[in-house]
């Protein structure tokens, strides 16, 4: 069974000056070292599949990637997000140098 994980676009990825795009390369690194490890990566964001796409190809990650999603607005579950307790969500800025191993010794 492989590990899913989500990754989001702007102030992941990204950072957005005015129309100006400016890629994290250490997240963008993180990434491709995912996709390496096995893990399952789908990318999202409040801005749609379609802009997840383009930026992946953007990146050069597009093949790093399963699907792209928009965020959901809503999520209908017997449980609440903050009660999966399968489920951890992780700043970008601590991703530098972790191996997919690394975040289940976490």
């Amino acid at each position: 069974m492989s590990t899913i994980i989500y990754v989001d676009v702007d102030d992941t990825l990204i950072r957005t000056v005015g129309t100006r795009r400016i890629p994290i390369p250490a997240v963008i690194e993180h990434v491709r070292r995912l996709k390496s490890d096995g893990a399952e990566l789908y990318l999202w964001s409040a801005g749609g599949a379609a802009y997840c796409e383009e930026i992946a190809e953007e990146l050069g990650i597009r093949d790093c990637f399963v699907a792209f999603l928009p965020k959901p607005r809503i999520i209908i579950d017997d449980q609440e997000v903050r009660d999966w307790v399968f489920c951890t969500t992780f700043h970008p800025s601590t991703c530098t140098g972790r191996t997919l191993a690394d975040y289940f010794r976490i």
